[in-house]
């Protein structure tokens, strides 16, 4: 069977839980022990119906989630798909500044970009604007991509707050992240939970619609990084693609 290939490439600062949201969502287990990554890389086979999506291939059993804006089904999206098959390919990178050169190595024709840090993490999330986008569009301009805030379990988390009280910090809250996302031209702004799995599927909905729908025209509005509208949507006549076995 011949599918089309959507590679979407995970990036952000260290020990921000990009690994641990790649695990949780593809294997539905949270990882028990920090393990820092260098490069790795994930595939899941996803089926798009309309505005629905199916993570597992194989074992759908014909109720997919609906990937679709603010929870409605009016997603342009319904139109122009129709029920293909695709292969997630996610790629992890690691965050940490050792491996600035190593990692660029990752981002050819990469279709979304997800930008993760931390909401108990300031840094991580000042480094969005000051590191991970810079990098990313350098790389590959026009590309979209998702802001992610991880681990919102811990954002009410006493001993969380307490700390970062202490530095005279808070965590970083959803509409400090939408504001970001709209500044520098994200396509939006998005957060889950890797440990609970709180709308973590949702992210990966987010990143599929983001590479098959095409962008829109640039306004003088647009932040920095926001995408041209001359990408193209992904369908099965692309030549990037991926053989499956019987």
């Amino acid at each position: 069977m011949v599918v089309a290939t959507i590679k979407c490439v995970v990036v952000g600062d260290g020990a921000v839980g990009k690994t641990c949201l790649l695990i949780s969502y593809t294997t539905n287990k949270f990882p028990s022990e920090y393990v820092p990554t260098v490069f790795d890389n994930y595939a899941v086979t996803v089926i798009v119906i309309g505005a629905t999506q199916c993570r597992w291939l194989d074992e759908c059993d014909g109720v997919c989630g609906q990937i679709s804006e603010s929870g409605t089904d009016s997603n342009p999206l319904r139109n122009r798909i129709g029920d293909e098959p695709y292969t997630l390919g996610l790629f992890d990178t690691a965050g940490q500044e050792d491996y600035d050169r190593l990692r660029p190595l990752s981002y050819p024709q990469t279709d979304v970009f997800l930008v993760c840090f931390s909401v108990t993490s300031p840094a991580s999330f000042e480094n969005v604007r000051e590191k991970w986008f810079p990098e990313v569009h350098h790389h590959c301009p026009g590309v979209p991509c998702l802001i992610v805030g991880t681990q919102t379990d811990l954002r009410d988390d006493p001993a969380v707050r307490e700390k970062l009280a202490r530095q005279k910090m808070q965590p970083i809250r959803k509409e400090d992240g939408d504001r970001m996302a709209k500044e520098l031209g994200a396509v939006k702004y998005v957060e889950c939970s890797a440990l609970t799995q709180y709308k973590l599927k949702d992210v990966f909905d987010e990143a599929i619609v983001a590479a098959l729908e095409p962008a829109p025209k640039k306004s003088k509005k647009a932040g920095p990084y926001a995408p041209e509208g001359s990408r193209p949507v992904i369908d099965a006549s692309q030549t990037r693609r991926m053989i499956l076995g019987d």
